[in-house]
């Protein structure tokens, strides 16, 4: 678990290679409303659901520049939104993430005959967890995440529970057939740890995979300048995951594998994807994945960007919105053959002597 960061104020020094907010005072574009600012209020929302009982102080989310998050109550972070904006976006991501690996669910080779018991950790809107429950309906599928954002119809077998993944799981050993994370960069405090927990809750035999991504921006047409708004970004994040706690640099810094491989886990296989961002490669999977990466990015730029800017390192607002608005120019242009990172990484848990 990490307490929340003391904030910065945007006068404050920056760190190496990253400019300060007032860079970024006159855009050459309006940036987008960035709603009231109510960053100390917190309110019921009926909109999400989940199937375990969740006290109602889970349920008060807190409200950010025109956003909600996860509720102030304890000390589990998310630096994303969970309101109805970036739960659509989840769905477009969710979409992205099976064209990625050709319409598969997973790349792990499960005995999917002998499946009964799966855990999708960091299950967000529940996406994945809901289409495993329909696909493989003999088999209990259960989903936790530190906030009840998960819709309340699901498929019989499958159920949510709110759970902080970076303390003890509340799981008994050898508890699941398989193990699935997805997307958790800036979210876990210790690697080691969460992978142990991990291995824990596996069945002998059983598997585990962690689909990722590296929030960095690649250009093939001509490297990114250094200084400009796309290398901010890059610099940004890594940044943000140093000074919290919690990286985002898990794909260069390799930790999925090794994380694995410290737990106990063998046979373990690891799966780079190129991600396009636009309809800019000739190849017809590639051009229909790049399209949906765009989709899921514009849909929600500003729920990437403002928490991590803003409350980790210390942006005003103001500032943050023309960033927001300066990387929404950059992405767009036509010129650029953008395209960031994916990494699939599956492992098995030895079975017992």
């Amino acid at each position: 678990m990490v307490e929340q960061s003391s904030h910065k104020t945007a006068n404050d020094t920056p760190s190496a290679g990253i400019l300060p907010a007032s860079h970024w005072a006159h855009p050459d574009d309006e940036p987008s409303a960035a709603g009231n600012d109510d960053t100390s209020s917190l309110y019921t929302s009926d909109s999400f659901s989940s199937t375990t009982s969740v006290a109602s102080s889970l349920r008060r989310f807190r409200s950010l520049h025109g956003r909600t998050y996860h509720s102030e109550i304890g000390n589990a972070v998310s630096w994303t939104p969970n309101d109805q904006k970036h739960i659509e976006m989840l769905d477009l991501m969710h979409a992205t993430c099976l064209t990625a690996i050709h319409e598969k669910l997973f790349l792990a080779p499960l005995d999917t005959e002998k499946l009964k018991s799966v855990l999708d950790v960091g299950t967000g809107a529940g996406h994945w967890a809901i289409d495993m429950g329909d696909l493989y309906p003999n088999a209990e599928v259960i989903g936790t995440d530190i906030t009840p954002m998960q819709p309340s119809w699901v498929p019989p077998n499958v159920s949510f529970q709110i759970d902080d993944a970076n303390l003890e799981w509340t799981f008994s050993d050898n508890r699941f057939d398989f193990v699935h994370l997805r997307f958790l960069v800036g979210c876990i405090t210790d690697w080691n740890a969460f992978y142990r927990e991990a291995f824990r809750c596996t069945k002998p035999g059983g598997w585990i995979e962690h689909f990722e991504a590296y929030v960095h921006w690649y250009d093939d047409a001509e490297p990114i300048p250094e200084g400009s708004t796309l290398d901010i970004y890059n610099k940004a994040f890594s940044e943000a995951g140093k000074k919290a706690g919690r990286t985002f640099d898990v794909l260069p810094d390799d930790i999925q594998k090794k994380g694995m491989e410290a737990a106990g886990f063998v046979d373990i296989q690891v799966k780079d994807i190129k991600i396009p961002f636009g309809p800019w490669p000739e190849d017809a999977h590639e051009k229909e994945l790049g399209l949906l990466a765009k989709a899921y990015t514009l849909a929600d730029l500003e729920g990437w960007l403002v928490f991590t800017f803003t409350e980790i390192l210390g942006w005003e607002p103001e500032y943050t919105q023309v960033f927001i608005a300066h990387v929404r120019k950059e992405i767009n242009n036509p010129k650029r053959k953008l395209s960031f990172r994916y990494r699939v990484v599956y492992g098995r848990k030895p079975e017992t002597s």
